[in-house]
């Protein structure tokens, strides 16, 4: 039977991001964005349960008897950390790791534009790093913290599901609060959080209307916000929150986020055309009166023509971005086209044809 100290040895030898353990099939390893089984062994139940309970803490065996689920963070001795999501499916037991790495990155490292760094120092207003699921943004989040970090004297408070970087406090005083753990819901968190004197807040996830309002609430009142949605674009983000409101309520949502909203930064990681792991595709887009006014006015389809003409403030479109990358060759044209917002226009550029 299988340790599970066995299997994430062979998770950061193999340069995997993600290992997934479940019945009737070999642990599965996702190395630069594919799937690959781990040799030919398929688990048993009874091996599944086994890796299951050597991750999981009391309480979160409990947790995953009482609801089906939990999720977590464990650290494996000094070499890694890891996200754990254990579950049960068809009846047996699974379980699904993130290696979270163990470093903080830098703008450049992870090809953030370094037109960010200028929101990162301003008083109040609302910054989302948005994107599919596995798409770096909570990379993205740590390195924007971690320079606040070093350079700012604030108090920044996180509110994480889990905690997956630890901040150690530098210039700024670093509060971190797990949910689940130090408290029992984001919204909860926010509506405690404007009693902590914080400078800075990281809501890992704005999942419904609560957090999302406190949210925007906390940056119009003199709070620098960021937050994460997994959302692809720009226009799709400012759409999204929209649409969390009811009806009578969006014109003025739509009032309030054009005054708050500081920056949007949505992101996809693709596999290099090379093999040599994954890179980053952004888009930028800054707030200015002309994006203000196409928020306020719901023309938010007009978003995409603003960051195009935007390109001196720092801003840029994801179709661009994979353009760049597709015609150098960093990733394949089948790649650029499949994560594109408009396909047919980025496959004429390329002079490549549409994926079936």
């Amino acid at each position: 039977m299988p340790k599970i100290r066995q299997l994430l040895d062979r998770t950061l030898e193999r340069g995997a991001s993600d290992l997934h353990v479940e019945a009737g099939n070999p642990p599965i390893l996702r190395v630069h964005g594919r799937l690959a089984p781990d040799g030919t062994q398929v688990l048993k139940p009874e091996e599944t349960e086994g890796l299951v309970k050597e991750l999981c803490s009391d309480r979160h065996w409990k947790e995953l008897g009482e609801v089906g689920g939990a999720d977590f963070a464990v650290s494996f001795d000094e070499r890694a950390r890891f996200r754990v999501s254990v579950f049960r499916e068809r009846g047996h037991f699974g379980a699904s790791l993130r290696v979270l790495p163990s470093r903080f990155f830098s703008f450049e490292e992870i090809g953030l534009p370094g037109t960010i760094r200028e929101f990162l120092s301003r008083p109040r207003g609302l910054v989302l790093v948005t994107g599919p699921t596995g798409s770096g943004k909570t990379t993205t989040l740590a390195t924007m913290i971690d320079w606040i970090n070093q350079n700012d004297d604030r108090h920044i408070v996180t509110i994480e599901d889990p905690i997956e970087y630890y901040h150690g406090s530098k210039k700024s005083l670093v509060t971190q609060r797990e949910v689940g753990n130090d408290v029992p819901t984001f919204a909860e968190a926010m509506r405690r959080v404007l009693r902590m004197d914080p400078d800075v807040i990281l809501l890992g996830e704005m999942r419904d209307l609560a957090t999302i309002s406190a949210a925007i609430t906390a940056a119009e009142t003199g709070h620098l916000v960021f937050g994460t949605l997994h959302t692809t674009g720009a226009a799709r983000t400012v759409d999204r929150i929209v649409d969390v409101y009811p009806p009578d309520q969006q014109e003025q949502i739509r009032t309030m986020l054009s005054v708050s909203l500081l920056a949007v930064i949505s992101q996809v990681l693709l596999p290099r055309a090379d093999g040599a792991g994954r890179v980053a595709v952004f888009e930028v887009m800054v707030m200015t009166p002309a994006i203000e006014n196409h928020i306020r006015k719901n023309e938010s389809f007009k978003i995409l023509s603003a960051i195009q003409t935007g390109k001196r403030l720092g801003m840029s479109l994801l179709d661009d971005h994979l353009f760049d990358l597709g015609k150098r060759g960093v990733i394949s044209r089948e790649e650029a086209l499949a994560f594109a917002t408009l396909p047919n226009d980025l496959a004429a550029r390329l002079g490549a044809p549409l994926p079936a």
